[in-house]
């Protein structure tokens, strides 16, 4: 089924690829994460970008969609890039993505790491955040402009940042908040790095919120009317069904979720391996399976939720 389509873009087999996937027999698959975007920013829903942590979560996400038919965006950050090891992170994304009829998309999350981009890019993966937001706007500028030739170079796109957005994910960020940059500042960002995807600072943060957070929803806004590029809305975990509606309606196409798979995965791993002790029955198949369908029931509400569901047919 799916022969003739180019495994996340065929870059490790070397072979010349344009950036187009061809329809066969309707069947749709590994998609330049452009394609994913462009729709969802034009129809103004959302299509989750789920961090996985291990081929457990990688392939219930991804079964998730499947079941929703849904688009998807599976991220990787840096900490697991490293623990796993690009080469085999992608042999799995390879197997578990051969064959599927939904368009999804595999994108490496904040990666201030030049090297590590550089490696994800030639193994095969089809988009990356290069997070310079630490950098001075100047060299942040100059140095993704670097990232978005070398990304196309490879058939690859890139999301950009300017402002930190606060909170520690998996070893990347920081709890201070940033200032946000003047809106000009922003357009010149754009217009200069030709950044496929942009992620503002409006309030939001990573990790769990500890009270409700206070959104600058028309800064969205002002950033789409001036410029109109798919805006990803970073630390979506634990925001409200309203405030999700809203910031999709205004142009957040991309909406990451890295803490909550994290809390799900660890809670029904905690709940099994309670019920499991007092049972005194030990079958780690059973726990996987139990896990497993949680994840992919909180995926999946999760896509009807943003209104990717069915996006896919």
């Amino acid at each position: 089924m799916a022969q003739g389509r180019p495994s996340g873009g065929g870059r490790s087999a070397g072979v010349e690829w344009d950036g187009r996937v061809p329809a066969l027999g309707g069947i749709v698959s590994v998609v330049p994460l452009t394609e994913i975007v462009s729709d969802a920013f034009t129809k103004r829903y959302g299509v989750p970008a789920i961090n996985v942590f291990n081929d457990l979560t990688m392939e219930a996400v991804l079964a998730a969609a499947v079941e929703k038919s849904s688009p998807l965006i599976v991220q990787t950050s840096v900490k697991t890039v490293k623990s796993i090891g690009s080469e085999v992170l992608y042999t799995m994304w390879t197997s578990m993505t051969a064959g599927i009829e939904v368009p999804v998309t595999l994108h490496l999350d904040h990666c201030p790491d030049r090297e590590v981009i550089t490696e994800c890019l030639r193994v095969g993966w089809n988009s990356v955040l290069f997070d310079a937001s630490t950098l001075p706007v100047e060299e942040n500028m100059r140095q993704t402009v670097e990232v978005v030739a070398e990304a196309r170079g490879f058939g690859a796109s890139v999301e950009g940042e300017i402002e930190a957005i606060t909170g520690v994910e998996d070893g990347v960020g920081s709890d201070s908040a940033a200032a946000q940059q003047d809106l000009e500042v922003t357009l010149d960002f754009l217009r200069t790095t030709g950044v496929d995807v942009f992620a503002p600072a409006i309030g939001n943060a990573h990790g769990s919120y500890k009270q409700a957070p206070e959104l600058d929803f028309q800064r969205v806004s002002d950033i789409v009317a001036a410029f109109p590029v798919p805006i990803a809305l970073h630390g979506g975990s634990g925001l409200s069904d309203e405030q999700f509606h809203d910031l999709i309606s205004r142009g957040c196409a991309k909406v990451n979720i890295s803490t909550a798979l994290k809390e799900k995965f660890m809670k029904s791993s905690l709940a099994f391996l309670e019920s499991a002790a007092e049972r005194q029955k030990w079958d780690p198949p059973s726990l996987f399976r139990s896990v497993r369908d949680d994840v992919v029931e909180m995926s999946g509400s999760l896509m009807t939720l943003f209104g990717s569901a069915g996006r896919a047919r």
